[in-house]
């Protein structure tokens, strides 16, 4: 089978499951396929990846470091929404497909590919994710999914497959490899399968791989100063920082404290329910301290009406619609409000929690002491303009009340 399918770009992390997708394609579509590596901060060693395709025979191989990328141009924009899917996830695994995505169409266009090839099975969001963001960058594009064709279904048949086609695979890595189904990168690390698929049960602190659990965190809480331009940190405690080093740093900290941790059943776009675990303490400390820095410099209408569009937002990111045209109007509204959200925020991290301990900006904030204080204000407010302000807003329901009557 070729389908006309010359060349693929495979996104390929070195593993099995990606190992014997190259060779699955190659034999089965008879085609030349080119790999693509990412390090998106996933705290592994990506260039491994490079030995292993080039002993599978692959001559275009891309390993590449999109750290920096993957935090200013995709985690930050989000996180100035404040977006958080079903009031609990922090859209860690979301939000890195559009530029793995975006990737893999620039180098299907470099290469002159017929193809991009993922490892996504057809039961999660991350086939959609991928698909929808191809789709959108390069509508011509062939997809191929070989979870969705072949008939390799269980971990046995894999590593039978391996065995049969010379494939190395590295049996003590795998006999020690966790049961769990796990993905990281530089927002979160999520945890899938094994016992986490009965909802009643709890996960083992074994699992977690960046916090300490609350209980073992410090007894002195850590205090952090962040600082904000245009809704970004741009410094941790006066120490300026890219975008990726304000996340690595975030994590670092906030998991020495235990932040971060988190337990969800949510609801896939594929439409089953799912449970995962997910360790997120520098998005979990970025949510907090962004939204204290909002709530000093945005007007009030601006935030509710921001607040009103982050879970359709939230959604968009969920469900794989980075790329359009909705989730970008969006993005032009949010960014517009940012503008003004410039200052320092200071939070205490105490075993688990993300504390506002005090936020200022010296030049954006809607703050007024002289008219919010509860002493003397000096004429700067005038209570008694409070009494026709409450009848107007009353008279709807005071002649709704006399109606009654």
């Amino acid at each position: 089978m070729s389908d006309g399918i010359n060349k693929v770009v495979l996104a390929y992390s070195g593993g099995l499951d990606t190992s014997v997708i190259l060779k699955w394609l190659e034999d089965t579509y008879n085609c030349e396929v080119v790999t693509f590596t990412a390090d998106i901060g996933q705290g592994e060693e990506v260039e491994p990846a490079r030995a292993k395709a080039e002993a599978m025979g692959i001559k275009e191989i891309y390993i590449e470091d999109l750290r920096e990328e993957f935090a200013r141009d995709y985690v930050f924009p989000m996180f100035r929404a404040n977006a958080i899917y079903e009031g609990e996830y922090l859209l860690g695994t979301s939000i890195a497909r559009p530029l793995i995505a975006k990737r893999l169409i620039e180098i299907a266009r470099e290469t002159g590919a017929d193809a991009i090839s993922h490892g996504a099975t057809g039961k999660g969001n991350d086939q959609v994710r991928f698909e929808l963001g191809a789709y959108a960058l390069m509508p011509d594009v062939k997809v191929i999914a070989p979870w969705r064709e072949w008939d390799l279904l269980s971990r046995e048949k894999l590593m039978n497959y391996a065995a049969e086609h010379g494939i190395e695979v590295d049996f003590a890595k795998q006999s020690g490899k966790s049961p769990y189904s796990m993905d990281a990168n530089l927002l979160h690390i999520s945890y899938e399968g094994d016992l986490l698929e009965d909802p009643w049960n709890e996960p083992e602190e074994e699992m977690w791989r960046w916090s300490v659990s609350p209980e073992a965190a410090p007894d002195e809480p850590t205090y952090l100063e962040l600082t904000y331009e245009k809704g970004d940190i741009v410094a941790i405690n006066g120490e300026a920082m890219s975008a990726a080093t304000v996340m690595e740093t975030l994590n670092r900290i906030g998991g020495e404290n235990g932040v971060g941790r988190d337990d969800i059943v949510e609801n896939r776009y594929v439409g089953m329910k799912s449970r995962g675990c997910y360790e997120t303490p520098a998005g979990t400390i970025m949510l907090k301290a962004h939204r204290a820095m909002e709530s000093l410099t945005l007007d009030r209408e601006a935030a509710h009406l921001k607040d009103e569009m982050m879970p359709r937002y939230a959604k968009m990111v969920y469900n794989g619609y980075w790329w359009s045209p909705e989730r970008e109007m969006l993005q032009a509204a949010i960014d517009q409000t940012q503008q003004v959200v410039n200052g320092v925020v200071r939070v205490k991290l105490y075993k688990g929690n993300v504390i506002v301990a005090g936020r200022k900006s010296e030049s954006d904030s809607l703050f007024d002491e002289s008219i919010a204080t509860f002493e003397d204000d000096a004429g700067a407010y005038d209570q008694k303009d409070a009494a026709g302000f409450i009848k107007l807003n009353a008279l709807r329901l005071r002649v709704a009340a006399k109606r009654r009557k």
